[in-house]
């Protein structure tokens, strides 16, 4: 791999540790709390966040594409910069809500952009088949720094549960020199006029015209979205066991390390379960999580969701692998945006439903709805893209 090219990786891991390593995560519905919000309104802030993903989502990808990858990561790192150094400063749920509008816009234009960026550099030094053990690697990492930003955060909350975020607006500043000293790797282009018509062009492509890339995402972001539900469960989870805030810095690092371990390792479970068998595990396991933890109703959840955040270590890197693999290098981003998009709008949706009736009917009767319905269509969609793995030589030609 050209050297130019080998640093990519390096700093690719620096944005990606500057995204994960989230000192405000583990108190953040404490901080909401403080300032007079409920669980719903905590739903409601992310789902803001996630619709501004949803909105920007594709754009963003299809501007990695055309203006390129290392510009819309430079762009995505200044607005996380931004959203939380305003954090730092207001208060109040609708100043919130602008905070998390600014947030989501700079997650946009890094989501897909950094994942195809890594995929280029690899296949540009003919490595591209190791691509799901570094994303495997590089995503551990990510969970690593979860699990360390959990003790710290809570930690330093002890000064004061705003605290974390003046380290938080230091953090997410590390990504900004990392992204302006990537290199563009050579890779083929995205041709003709660029317009919101093309955008089009390659939703349809990847949504109706080709058939297993369309089952590959659909299954993907059902998945995703099961995954980060349960992350803003955690911590009304552990507020109905009236967990003590220091647990929350014991018990959110072991979980994200139990993700990381597992994550390096999803290569191998893909290879001795096989392609179709890892789906079914990962339709099965994931929401599972939801309702074992709904039906248990003390400490001994705890167990349950251990187990799925194991499950949760396979099926990022290996549901993100399979697209990668079936999707044409010059709309990679975009593809992978597409994903993105439709599990943040189903998130937007879903997560103040799921709040509502947490505050509502309590967290255990929130978790088995939303077990039910993952676990409907987590299988439903999986024998989907099974039987179209067993048709398709995983080749694809482009746009």
């Amino acid at each position: 791999m050209p050297r130019a090219v080998d640093k990519n990786i390096i700093r690719l891991y620096v944005i990606k540790l500057s995204k994960w390593l989230m000192l405000t995560m583990p108190i953040l519905f404490l901080f909401y709390k403080e300032n007079g919000l409920a669980a719903q309104e905590l739903f409601v802030l992310k789902a803001a966040y996630s619709f501004t993903i949803v909105v920007l989502e594709v754009p963003s990808g299809y501007l990695g594409d055309v203006w390129g990858r290392k510009n819309t990561l430079i762009l995505g790192s200044i607005l996380g910069f931004a959203g939380f150094a305003l954090y730092c400063a207001v208060t109040g749920f609708w100043t919130f809500f602008a905070c998390e509008i600014i947030l989501g816009a700079g997650q946009s234009f890094i989501s897909g952009s950094d994942s195809a960026l890594l995929y280029d550099s690899l296949q540009a030094a003919q490595k591209d088949k190791g691509y799901l053990k570094v994303e495997g690697r590089m995503i551990s990492a990510g969970n690593f720094a979860e699990a360390v930003a959990a003790p710290l955060g809570v930690l330093i909350a002890m000064a004061g549960l705003r605290t974390p975020f003046f380290f938080q607006a230091l953090i997410a500043f590390c990504a900004i020199p990392a992204s302006l000293t990537l290199v563009e790797p050579e890779r083929s282009r995205l041709k003709g006029h660029t317009s919101f018509k093309q955008i089009l062009r390659i939703v349809r492509f990847s949504l109706i015209e080709h058939r297993p890339l369309r089952g590959a995402i659909l299954y993907s972001s059902l998945m995703g979205t099961a995954t980060l539900a349960m992350a803003w469960f955690v911590q009304p989870y552990f507020a109905y066991l009236a967990l003590p805030l220091g647990m929350y810095g014991i018990i959110i690092p072991m979980l994200n390390f139990a993700t990381g371990t597992v994550s390096m390792r999803a290569w191998r479970v893909e290879e001795k379960l096989g392609r179709n068998g890892t789906m079914l595990f990962i339709a099965a396991g994931i929401p599972s999580g939801y309702i074992l933890m709904g039906l248990w109703g003390g400490m001994g959840g705890l167990f349950f969701l251990f187990l799925f955040y194991c499950v949760r270590g396979v099926a990022t890197p290996v549901l993100r692998n399979q697209i990668n693999e079936i999707t044409p290098s010059d709309v990679r981003a975009t593809v992978l945006s597409v994903r993105s998009m439709i599990i943040r709008l189903a998130f937007a949706v879903l997560g103040p439903v799921l709040g509502w009736q947490a505050d509502l009917a309590g967290v255990p009767s929130a978790l088995l709805a939303g077990g039910l319905f993952f676990l409907v269509g987590g299988i439903g969609s999986a024998r989907l893209v099974m039987e179209k793995n067993k048709k398709s030589d995983r080749q694809v030609s482009g746009i």
